[in-house]
């Protein structure tokens, strides 16, 4: 059984959408650009890396890219396949709902530039930071924030990486405690803010409005979430408003993923960060990826495996 996974901001690099451009898939940048009136294929294709850092341009541009995956993906034999769940980190999950059918990417679009506004507005008004600690349980990670003020768990990824997000001093304080408890490293990253924390409270208030007035549909396949780590049809704007401050529980989730029967897992999207965060979780678990078109030409022993 297959499922879908897409990724979220962080994952985008500049002119990551040059190889697509002659790719019939790459049909849906206009139609995103005439949804949101933003310059989607200038994103993908011109912007520079600090151009793409920016919240409210490396949203877009990653949702864009990963809707284009799906679209040439599809065309390529995944639709032959049909997938048992999808999942999408952080903001792929608007990817994902997509992908899941309870969403139109029109609409999702525009959700994202809501979101990627709402977000950096927040950033702005409270900065923040995350940082990566390696080779601490989530227990752990969990322990080292205690007592420290404006420093929480937000990415719980893969065994032995858990993020954590908050004011700067926060972070470095919450660094130096895991340090204590055992981490073999703590890895600043270079975020624009501290996301999945309380400190994105405003950007939440702001994307509530437009989660309001939105329409979503119940999905046809199950979408495992990253607030509950559990697979949903329907309920979407609670849980993409929830999911602003709440800490994505990624390794949960591709454990109930597999739970589901799934043993392939096919990231859509720039990279492999996903597929390389399943194989750490999901023992046995089979993983492939599509950054470009050449990728599309190894899906077919990929796809009846799954079958």
């Amino acid at each position: 059984m297959l499922a879908l996974l897409f990724p979220g901001q962080g994952s985008q690099r500049p002119q990551m959408g040059v190889p697509w451009r002659e790719h019939p898939a790459w049909a849906v940048v206009e139609r995103l650009s005439e949804a949101t009136g933003r310059d989607v294929a200038g994103l993908l294709v011109d912007a520079d890396a600090e151009t793409l850092r920016a919240t409210r341009n490396a949203q877009l541009a990653a949702y864009a890219h990963s809707l284009v995956v799906l679209q040439a993906a599809r065309a390529s034999g995944v639709a032959y396949v049909a997938p048992a769940a999808v999942a999408g980190h952080s903001l792929g999950e608007y990817t994902a709902l997509v992908a899941a059918g309870a969403l139109d990417a029109e609409e999702g679009a525009r959700l994202v530039v809501a979101r990627g506004e709402a977000m950096q507005a927040a950033a702005e008004a409270a900065p923040g930071t995350m940082a990566a600690i390696l080779g601490l349980e989530p227990e752990l990670v969990a322990k080292a924030c205690e007592g420290v003020e404006g420093a929480w768990p937000a990415n719980d990824n893969a065994p032995g990486q858990v993020v954590i997000a908050g004011t700067a001093d926060g972070v470095a304080a919450a660094g130096e405690a895991a340090k204590e408890l055992g981490a073999k490293r703590v890895m600043p990253l270079a975020v624009g803010g501290a996301f999945h924390s309380p400190l994105m409270a405003p950007a939440q208030a702001l994307l509530d409005a437009a989660l309001a007035g939105a329409a979503f549909g119940r999905a046809a396949v199950d979408v495992v979430t990253n607030v509950e780590a559990a697979a949903r049809r329907d309920g979407w704007p609670d849980l993409l408003s929830r999911q602003l401050v709440s800490p994505v529980r990624w390794r949960e989730s591709m454990l109930a993923v597999a739970a589901l029967g799934v043993s392939h897992f096919l990231e859509l999207g720039p990279g492999a960060e996903l597929s390389g965060m399943v194989k750490r979780t999901v023992e046995g678990s089979q993983r492939a990826n599509v950054a470009t078109p050449g990728d599309l030409d190894r899906l077919a022993d990929f796809l009846e495996g799954a079958r």
